[in-house]
């Protein structure tokens, strides 16, 4: 018995169209993506950690002023939403705005909720990490961000193709060393290792080309 074979100038079979995101789904997935992220950002506090980008910048001044980090990190992005929404879109930029208010909110909030007894650094360090870098992934992957340095990542990767998780590294461990100032050493080393295992993730779950941004 011979096998059918298909003629040679056959044309390839259809591509199953694209199907967007529906509005449900982007709902869902920035509302985890921002749970998550909001819940790293409270083991970093209890454990005297912090992280890079506009939410490292909001650490350094919640440490060296009191001033609530939810709040700190929501003044610190309003600049960033003009050029997300020139060079981003309006949607990337809508959801962003969505996001960076909801996790403003969560970290005020979610203390009042929920306490840690004991954290270790080294814990802190590498929970907080993947938290972090799952949640932007979320994120990312439905059109938006945490504002700041993960904009102009975002943007690089897909103007230039350059590993957002890299980029992302470079500016996170940058103002992580900046910290010097207002936090104790270890406790800067302790985040820098945060920062990396975010940025890991982030770099080999979410490469150019992998996945179609919906």
């Amino acid at each position: 018995m011979s096998l059918s074979r298909a003629p040679a100038d056959a044309a390839p079979p259809a591509s199953p169209p694209v199907q967007r995101h529906t509005p449900f789904e982007d709902a869902q997935a920035i509302f985890t993506g921002t749970l998550f992220v909001s819940l790293a950002l409270i083991l970093f506090a209890q454990a005297g950690l912090l992280t890079g980008g506009t939410a490292g910048v909001a650490f350094v001044l919640h440490y060296a002023t009191g001033i609530g980090l939810g709040k700190l990190f929501f003044a610190i992005n309003l600049p960033f939403y003009w050029f997300a929404w020139r060079r981003m879109g309006r949607e990337f930029t809508l959801k962003t705005f969505v996001a960076i208010t909801l996790l403003s909110l969560m970290t005020e909030w979610s203390p009042r909720l929920f306490a840690i007894e004991r954290l270790h650094p080294a814990y802190a360090a590498v929970l907080g990490g993947l938290l972090l870098g799952s949640g932007c992934l979320f994120l990312a992957r439905h059109r938006a961000s945490l504002g700041g340095a993960t904009i102009v990542s975002l943007y690089l990767q897909q103007s230039r193709g350059w590993r957002a998780g890299k980029v992302q590294m470079v500016v996170d461990c940058s103002v992580v060393l900046l910290a010097l100032t207002v936090v104790d050493p270890a406790r800067v080393a302790w985040s820098v290792l945060a920062a990396v295992v975010m940025n890991l993730f982030i770099a080999v779950n979410h490469k150019p080309g992998r996945y179609a941004v919906l």
